[in-house]
C-alpha cells in the first residue's frame, strides 16, 4: 500500500502501526532530505525517544515535543539538531485541551482551508533488530501571544505552539544545513489561517494513555 505524502511516496505495506490518528510510540510518517537533496518519506515512531529504547531502570520521560529554547542543550535532542536531521510532519491535525469551560475538552487544529500542512521536526536513527528504525520529535514555541494557540491548555501554564511550516519553504527548511539558520523557520503561523473545533474522544485502545485522550500530543495524519 503506497500513500503519497508531499511528494514522496511512502511505503506502508510492511508497518502497521501507522494509523490515522497516532500518539506517543506509535508510528507516523514524517518528510527528510536524502543525500540527493530531495525528499524522502519514511515511517518514524512518534517520540524522540522510544519507551522501549529508554534503558531499564530509567524513569519513563516524554520527547514527542523538543522546546525550541533548549533544543540544542537537551541530550535528547541535542545530537539530530546539530547534526541538521530535520523533517516535516504532515498531517490534517493536532490535539490539545482546552480549559474554557473549567474543564479539559479535546479541540483539534488545522488549517482554515482544511487542507494538509506539516510542522518542523527532528528525527533520529536507532540500530533495530532488522535494520534501521527511526523516531522523530516536533519542534515548540512559545506561544502565550498566539491569538489561537494561547486559548489552549491549563490556565497559568505556558502556552506552546507547533511549528507550522508554509508550503513555500518545505524544501528550505529540510535543505538547511546550519542550526542557526534553521532557527529562523522557528515562528508562529498566521492565526487567520487556522482554525480549531471542539472534537470528541476517539475510542480509548489498551496501550493509548489517559493523558493523551485530552489532547496535547495527538496528530490527525487523514488523507
Amino acid at each position: 500500500m503506497l500513500n503519497a505524502v508531499m511528494g514522496t511516496l511512502i511505503d506502508l505495506h510492511d508497518v502497521g502501526r501507522w494509523k490515522p490518528e497516532t500518539w506517543k510510540d506509535y508510528g507516523a510518517p514524517v518528510v527528510r532530505r536524502n543525500s540527493s537533496g530531495h525528499r524522502e518519506g519514511m515511517l518514524a515512531t512518534y517520540g524522540m525517544v522510544p519507551r522501549h529504547r529508554i534503558p531499564a531502570g530509567v524513569r519513563p520521560f516524554d520527547t514527542m515535543n523538543a522546546r525550541s529554547e533548549t533544543v540544542g542543550q537537551l541530550r535528547s535532542f541535542s545530537g539530530a539538531w546539530k547534526r541538521n536531521q530535520l523533517c516535516l510532519v504532515p498531517m490534517t491535525a493536532f490535539y490539545e485541551p482546552s480549559y474554557e469551560s473549567g474543564k479539559a475538552v479535546r479541540w483539534g487544529i488545522g488549517m482554515a482551508d482544511k487542507s494538509m500542512f506539516a510542522v518542523a521536526g527532528l528525527w533520529r536513527e536507532w540500530e533495530g533488530a532488522a535494520g534501521s528504525e527511526y523516531s522523530f520529535t516536533q519542534l515548540t514555541i512559545n506561544a502565550d501571544d498566539h491569538e489561537l494557540m494561547r486559548r489552549f491548555h491549563k490556565p497559568g501554564d505556558e502556552k506552546r505552539a507547533l511549528v507550522i511550516v508554509p508550503q513555500s519553504e518545505w524544501d528550505d527548511w529540510l535543505n538547511c544545513s546550519d542550526p542557526e539558520y534553521a532557527r529562523s523557520f522557528l515562528r508562529h503561523f498566521p492565526a487567520a489561517n487556522m482554525t480549531s473545533w471542539e472534537c470528541a474522544v476517539p475510542p480509548r485502545g489498551k496501550k493509548i494513555e489517559a493523558a493523551d485522550m485530552t489532547g496535547g500530543g495527538n496528530l490527525s495524519l487523514e488523507f
